[in-house]
């Protein structure tokens, strides 16, 4: 795999690149040790019935297995949720990051748009917890995602909308990787 683009968001790369070095050089040997996946989905798509796709999925473990080898873990706060003025309560809630280490989250977005900007705010409820510096999205490029399902979002769409909220969400230091084969 290939990075072909990054972004940072209020210096999510230059605190990694000071703060966290040897982290950055972690996330970068992974994305670059990593092996084109093959195209092993078969799409039921209407769109594209029969057509081999990347795997969302295989892809995830990939990077799974190489960030829990070099010490990476999940991050999970649980708490009950209660609202003033309302009966019910719900225990067992929970916000949870794939992979930190240290002060730095990370997450490995290959789904629908609506997780990647979710990642954000994790991102963002963990900083506010003072649990972070800094979080980072490694995302499909444009290109990258036309060859997997549809509703795989690209990090050009994120970036696109950080940029436009400005500093106003998410308002915690974050650096895109946009990611190719």
């Amino acid at each position: 795999m290939r990075r072909v683009y990054e972004y940072s968001h209020l210096g999510g790369s230059e605190i990694l690149r000071v703060r966290y070095p040897r982290i950055e050089r972690e996330i970068n040997g992974v994305i670059r040790m990593l092996p084109a996946p093959g195209k092993t989905k078969v799409s039921k798509e209407r769109t594209m019935p029969g057509e081999l796709l990347y795997s969302p999925k295989e892809i995830n473990n990939s990077f799974k297995t190489q960030f829990n080898a070099l010490g990476f873990a999940e991050l999970r706060d649980t708490y009950t949720i209660s609202l003033p003025g309302y009966k019910t309560t719900i225990s067992g809630a929970f916000k949870q990051i794939d992979f930190v280490k240290e002060r730095v989250l990370l997450e490995v977005q290959f789904g629908k748009y609506a997780f990647m900007f979710y990642d954000m705010a994790k991102f963002q409820y963990f900083f506010s917890e003072n649990k972070a510096d800094v979080g980072v999205e490694i995302v499909p490029c444009h290109a990258m995602h036309k060859q997997m399902s549809t509703g795989v979002s690209y990090g050009e769409q994120l970036v696109y909308d950080i940029e436009r909220l400005k500093r106003h969400f998410p308002a915690v230091p974050v650096k895109v990787i946009l990611i190719d084969v």
